[in-house]
């Protein structure tokens, strides 16, 4: 079984592009599991919100509470990426998720920041040791795809990319 590392974040319209065109592709690859790798665009101290690190740890607590994340995600990017609601505040990422996970457990495990570490462990995972330079990005066998500025990836890209 082959790796693929998937650098995201939800706040950028690109990468909701670039997760759809995966979700069109995968099905294609059943040699590929998909390492799943939210990260912040902006981290903090950046002054260039949103700052999505309470939405990147949201992503392992849905996991954690056994959530549909074909939910969780279209409402993520949703409420995100095109809304542009501000995911800094607990209570926001409480109403995007109602209905998806118990969110008097989600709020209590985001208050706790279990997951704090790991959206940091991503972030330098991607910017200091992946060469991430714009999101969505790939990386697969040592090979790396990302999306260019102000443009993304194109779904052929994605699938030279998927065939190594």
């Amino acid at each position: 079984m082959r790796i693929m590392q998937f650098f995201f974040d939800y706040e950028c319209p690109y990468c909701k592009t670039g997760y759809e065109y995966l979700l069109d592709e995968i099905g294609n690859h059943s040699d590929i599991a998909i390492e799943w790798r939210p990260i912040e665009s902006h981290p903090l101290p950046e002054d260039h919100p949103p700052h999505t690190h309470l939405a990147c740890q949201s992503y392992y607590i849905a996991k954690e509470l056994d959530a549909d994340m074909s939910a969780f995600h279209a409402a993520m990017y949703q409420s995100i990426a095109i809304e542009r609601q501000n995911v800094e505040k607990t209570e926001v990422l409480c109403n995007i998720l109602k209905g998806i996970v118990d969110t008097e457990k989600f709020r209590a495990i985001l208050d706790s920041g279990k997951y704090a570490k790991q959206v940091d462990e991503n972030n330098d995972l991607a910017y200091e040791k992946s060469g991430v330079w714009f999101v969505p990005a790939f990386r697969m066998d040592g090979k790396k795809l990302d999306a260019q500025g102000g443009v993304g990836i194109t779904p052929e890209e994605l699938r030279e990319f998927l065939r190594g």
